[in-house]
């Protein structure tokens, strides 16, 4: 016996853009529901972070040695009562997000899927895969390259007229600024990626600005770099620009 299509899914054949424009769950939610939503999604996320400082703070000595590494030959001083103990927490604190970042990405999701179409749910999980993967890509970038070298330049720019010793809570709040700031600048290819997705910018608008994208990386270097050497200012642009001109390239695969 012949078979027959229904009239919606003849429609959603000859026209297959009309529908990835639709919203699955399309569910009508009033401004109040929408910010129970939001502040169910922030409190969720707000124990994870907890969670994650709290079994962090257990393990801290470890991870404040693994920090300590990349200032070989230094000696750290506790120069005010109590500063490791709050430095202690500061470390647990970045670290707990870090952990809890998993949960925290769930959340975000959870919050903004009812609201995307069929197509821009197609691009939600690579955006969400590769935003984790170059935020950690950053965090180690930051570790490997960026540290080692603001603290050579602070170490050997005077090593003959002063001793040195440093305190422990200027060199986390260096550190931990400097790898976050990393990670966050580690973002653009993403941006990029969701500009050309969405239509907004095309890989050729982008690389025909490429003279004030060396200024801007420049610039984002300073700004996000804690530390005022002009070496890893220069490494964080010098990434700043690979990765946008990377992004270019992405977008330009993906045909935008």
């Amino acid at each position: 016996m012949p078979t027959t299509t229904s009239e919606a899914e003849q429609k959603q054949a000859q026209n297959p853009d009309e529908n990835s424009q639709e919203l699955p769950d399309d569910v009508e939610m009033s401004l109040f529901d929408h910010l129970d939503e939001l502040r169910r999604r922030i409190f969720y996320s707000l124990i994870a972070v907890f969670v994650g400082a709290i079994a962090c703070f257990s393990l801290v000595r470890p991870i404040v040695r693994l920090l300590e590494a990349p200032a070989e030959g230094v000696k750290f001083l506790q120069i005010a009562p109590g500063e490791f103990f709050f430095v202690s927490i500061k470390v647990a604190g970045y670290s707990g997000i870090l952990v809890a970042s998993p949960m925290i990405l769930y959340q975000i999701v959870r919050f903004v899927l009812p609201g995307l179409t069929v197509r821009e749910r197609r691009f939600l999980g690579p955006i969400v895969f590769g935003s984790s993967i170059l935020f950690f890509a950053g965090l180690a970038f930051a570790y490997i390259a960026l540290i080692p070298a603001a603290l050579n330049f602070f170490i050997t720019y005077g090593a003959d007229v002063v001793e040195q010793a440093w305190s422990i809570d200027k060199y986390f709040e260096l550190v931990l600024l400097l790898m976050f700031c990393t990670g966050l600048a580690f973002q653009i290819p993403i941006i990029q990626l969701l500009l050309g997705s969405l239509g907004i910018v095309s890989s050729q608008q982008m690389l025909s600005g490429w003279r004030f994208v060396i200024l801007g990386s420049t610039v984002l270097g300073a700004v996000l770099t804690p530390s005022t050497d002009p070496i890893t200012q220069s490494l964080l642009a010098g990434a700043v620009l690979l990765l946008y001109f990377g992004g270019i390239g992405a977008v330009k695969l993906t045909g935008h």
